[in-house]
């Protein structure tokens, strides 16, 4: 089985993936990590010096890659990962696959990020908060067409067990 959490930056996708795979004993993976070991670079390098497009094609390559093993795995997506290309398309269409997708309030999401600003290239430049919340809401308005195709939805709480217990009666 594979499993795939999506959501927008700073959901929590990475965190409970971890969780997750370690509760089910099934590998961790996480497609940013997967593409910065591909590239050589961190993706701030890769957008830098190559910009967003060539990083989506390397993102869309890997994970076709990685859908196509037989292992079972918990993979957490990028943000904008099923909102480009055909990756949607492969992550509905590969067998034995659930994806869930971690979805946030705006204000949760606004406390997370205004804090990691500095890490994420896609918000490192935003130097108000104002500025944060409006790219938020006008990511989140674009992406949720997207996200909603996911298998299950899923509120996470602020404890973490009550979440992959909700995880956990999703997936049987």
């Amino acid at each position: 089985m594979k499993i795939v959490l999506m959501g927008y930056m700073g959901s929590g996708k990475s965190y409970y993936a971890q969780l997750l795979a370690k509760e089910l004993g099934f590998k961790y993976l996480d497609l940013d990590i997967e593409i910065e070991k591909k590239a050589g670079k961190s993706i701030s390098a890769i957008f830098s010096s190559r910009g967003e497009i060539f990083f989506r094609k390397l993102e869309n390559q890997l994970l076709d890659e990685l859908l196509k093993t037989q292992d079972n795995f918990v993979l957490a997506l990028g943000g904008g990962t099923p909102c480009y290309g055909n990756n949607l398309e492969l992550i509905v269409n590969t067998p034995n696959l659930k994806s869930i997708y971690l979805k946030r309030d705006l204000s949760y999401l606004l406390y997370i990020l205004w804090e990691e600003k500095n890490k994420r290239p896609m918000i490192a430049h935003l130097n108000k908060i104002e500025d944060l919340e409006d790219f938020i809401r006008k990511h989140l308005f674009e992406r949720q067409y997207y996200y909603r195709q996911a298998h299950f939805s899923l509120n996470p709480t602020k404890d973490a067990n009550e979440t992959l217990n909700a995880i956990r009666q999703l997936l049987h």
